[in-house]
């Protein structure tokens, strides 16, 4: 006789179930079932028929395939144990029992039960539909307590990347009718854990301040509920070692480690304490830059000329990627295939000096034979294949599929971009496999801004980067302020022709209601426009501009004659160019920058205006006392030259926001005869602005940082200078300065600047500002 004996319950949740047998030799007499019984001696079964019972979806056959037990075979104990366990590990059942009767075997099913539904209780931080998408359960499927305790821990996993490491999730089923359960996940989610205080152990040349700013990971700060970086994720742990490790080593510390970054629980486990022990090593700088070949059919004089890193410099590996990019294309140029520039650096450890060889020889002959895409289920495959200058047939240079794989990242289409190579149909063939992962690049956005001059402003913003897939962006923008009204559409495909030249097209239209002076503006325009690089560092951009620019509303008894006599609308049509230069391209020196640009345009191509309009900007900005002091100085000017007629108030220049300390219109030619003595602009303008930016010593999860600046510039010349009364109007070059203090604010809002300022010379008309408040946010 073969008695079944009664299994345990599984530990969670509390529905399965299943029947073990022991199957042994049994004494004559009759033992209770679930009683275990020693075996007393061997038997062997062997049954004439196999009946299956209790299933109701599994078909009989495909339990019996599961059993492996076949009609008048003979069995031992031991093998009828294993066709137990083999029906009960097909997962499927929730009871199995095997009953030998005689010459019958009866195999007893209990199914698991249908989902019926599946519920989330006591979220709130994460929504149902966000859940939903990390569980594998689903309705209507069978129910399996191992992939219920499965989803459970994927949703402890969500909120543990959320910071609520101390979140517990409980998969509990309800029982229904007809063999169905709803599963019903309750979370309990804990509050966020969050990182109290980074440490730096091992750091000389830079302060915890600046290390803490190079890291994605955030001190909590007063703002804790609007910052998601200063929660803890490990995984945001090793983003942060790389990072530091970039620092240091773009800074010439070749040998920095970063030996340990250690998380530490705090005792009442709601905050985590993350040291960094970090070895610096020694900063090192260019020795001597030379250039050699290995070829007998390559002259390396022409290479030795295109490198840009010089003795004396800061080592920087970004330094010696761009000499060897500059390398390559020229072998590219002159027809020369597969040559490798190998830098080959020999250390100076007592001067501190790195001596750069970089040596032109032989490379491998490979060929890129495809590049296969995969994952971008929107974006368009030549969007992604122009990231690369490589095409299929063209030798195969690890560098340029790098440089494409971080173009592709930084187009900020794709959550994730993987560029890996593997060999191809042959062994010079090279198969280059692109994957991504797509993410949402649409916003609909709402926006507030305040300044003191402006007030209280909101904005609307349709934005798409990826217009239809094709890599174009599209802008739909309204903004609106006490004292003007703008809308704005603008459209920018960045491969036109599928080259690295941009078609820009802008439309525009404002209106401004000047609360600072008695008349009005409105201005309606196109402004179509192709970019280009001209050099490593330079762009240039070519448009055309028509416009519509009106003053109207002005009142002839209370404004100057000057103005009153330019009312009125014109049309202007003018072709236009701007260079810009700008050392941040490069990302060479990452604590010094240099930005050039100059723009003119020239009116006369039909219209009502005929002018030359020029704007000219440079700025010089570095790090300074360990990269904690950022100081900038910039230089602005303009001219308006006509070349008949006169100029507008609406054309000319003003120092708005160019000038700290005053107003907007609160400095230039002003008609002191009429009686709202409105400024009337000019045409030219130059100014100075000198500024530093430094810790104030307040924790840096504040955000809160200092500044002190002073601005010098003037605003002169005007074609018609005979004002009210035939009194002639000063349109002189008379300098203006003030100087002050700035408050910067940086929070999950927007960043906030308060500026504090006193003129230091001015002139009795001109209107002064001592504060101003500016923030901008998008929600």
């Amino acid at each position: 006789m073969l008695n079944r004996i009664s299994g345990g319950t599984s530990r969670r949740p509390a529905l399965a179930r299943v029947s073990h047998v022991a199957l042994a030799a049994m004494l004559a007499v009759a033992v209770p079932a679930g009683t275990w019984v020693a075996p007393a001696f061997a038997q062997s079964f062997r049954f004439d028929s196999v009946q299956v019972e209790g299933n109701q979806r599994v078909d009989a056959g495909s339990i019996l395939t599961y059993a492996g037990i076949n009609q008048g075979e003979t069995l031992d104990a031991g093998e009828l144990n294993a066709a137990l366990q083999r029906i009960r590990n097909s997962g499927l059942f929730e009871e199995v029992s095997l009953e030998p009767q005689g010459s019958r075997l009866v195999i007893r099913v209990q199914e698991y039960p249908t989902i019926n539904v599946i519920a989330f209780e006591g979220n709130d931080r994460i929504n149902n539909e966000r859940l939903a998408t990390v569980v594998q359960s689903q309705a209507r499927r069978v129910y399996s307590p191992a992939q219920a305790e499965a989803d459970a821990a994927a949703i402890t996993a969500a909120y543990a990347q959320s910071g609520r490491l101390a979140a517990t999730v409980e998969p509990r089923i309800i029982r229904r009718s007809d063999n169905r359960v709803d599963l019903v996940f309750e979370i309990r989610e804990g509050n966020v854990v969050e990182i109290e205080r980074i440490a730096f152990v091992g750091n000389r040349s830079f302060s915890d301040r600046r290390l803490r700013n190079v890291l994605e990971t955030r001190q909590a700060g007063l703002l804790r509920r609007f910052v998601q970086s200063d929660t803890f994720i490990a995984e945001r742990i090793d983003l942060d070692r790389q990072l530091l490790t970039d620092f240091y080593r773009s800074r010439g510390y070749i040998d920095f480690q970063v030996l340990s970054a250690t998380p530490q629980l705090a005792r009442e486990r709601d905050g985590f304490f993350v040291t960094f022990t970090v070895q610096e090593g020694l900063q090192y700088r260019i020795g001597s830059v030379t250039a050699v070949s290995e070829l007998p059919e390559v002259d390396a004089t022409e290479f030795q000329r295109l490198i840009g890193t010089r003795p004396g410099q800061i080592y920087s590996p970004a330094r010696i990627d761009n000499d060897i990019a500059r390398m390559e294309n020229l072998a590219l140029r002159q027809g020369l295939t597969f040559v490798r520039i190998d830098p080959r650096i020999t250390r100076n450890e007592r001067g501190q000096i790195l001596d750069v060889q970089y040596v032109l020889t032989r490379g491998e002959r490979l060929f890129v034979e495809r590049i296969d895409i995969e994952g971008n289920s929107r974006t368009l495959d030549r969007v992604i294949r122009r990231q690369f200058r490589t095409v299929e047939g063209d030798p195969f240079s690890p560098r340029e599929i790098r440089e494409g794989a971080e173009r592709i990242r930084a187009l900020g289409f794709f959550a994730d971009a993987q560029v890996n190579a593997r060999q191809g149909s042959s062994a010079d063939q090279v198969i280059v496999d692109v994957d991504v992962e797509e993410q949402p690049t649409g916003s609909l956005s709402f926006g507030v801004s305040y300044g003191v001059s402006a007030g209280i402003g909101f904005a609307a913003s349709l934005s798409e980067q990826n217009f239809l897939g094709r890599g174009q962006y599209v802008d739909l923008t309204i903004n609106t302020t006490s004292s003007n009204r703008a809308f704005s559409f603008n459209f920018i495909e960045p491969a036109f022709l599928e080259r690295d030249l941009a078609l820009k097209s802008n439309l525009y239209w404002t209106r401004t209601d000047r609360d600072f002076a008695s008349y009005n503006t409105r201005t309606a325009g196109f402004r179509p426009a192709l970019e280009f690089p001209i050099s490593e560092l330079g762009r240039l951009e070519v448009r055309y501009t028509i416009s519509r620019d009106e003053i109207l509303d002005v009142d002839p008894e209370t404004s100057s004659p000057i103005i009153v006599a330019e009312q009125g609308a014109l049309i202007t049509s003018a072709l236009g160019y701007t260079y810009s230069f700008d050392t941040a391209r490069s990302r060479i020196d990452p604590n010094r920058r240099f930005v050039f640009r100059i723009s003119q345009d020239f009116a006369g191509l039909g219209g009502d205006v005929e002018s030359v309009t020029t704007t000219a900007l440079g700025r010089f900005e570095t790090r300074v006392w360990n990269e904690d002091v950022l100081l900038r100085a910039e230089l602005e000017g303009g001219a308006l030259t006509m070349i008949s007629g006169e100029s507008r108030v609406i054309n000319r220049f003003n120092l708005g926001s160019r000038m700290r300390g005053f107003e907007p219109n609160g400095v230039g030619p002003r008609d002191l005869e009429a009686p709202n003595e409105d400024a009337l602009g000019g045409n030219y303008f130059a100014i100075a602005r000198f500024e530093a930016e430094f810790p104030l010593g307040l924790p840096d999860e504040y955000g809160i940082s200092g500044g002190v600046f002073m601005d010098v510039g003037t605003l002169w010349g005007l074609d018609n200078t005979i004002g009210t009364n035939g009194v002639e109007v000063d349109d002189g070059i008379n300098i203006r300065a003030a100087a002050g203090v700035s408050l910067f604010w940086t929070t999950p809002i927007g960043p906030l600047r308060f500026n504090f300022s006193h003129p230091l010379r001015q002139l009795d008309y001109d209107r002064e500002q001592n504060f101003d408040l500016t923030v901008s946010t998008r929600f």
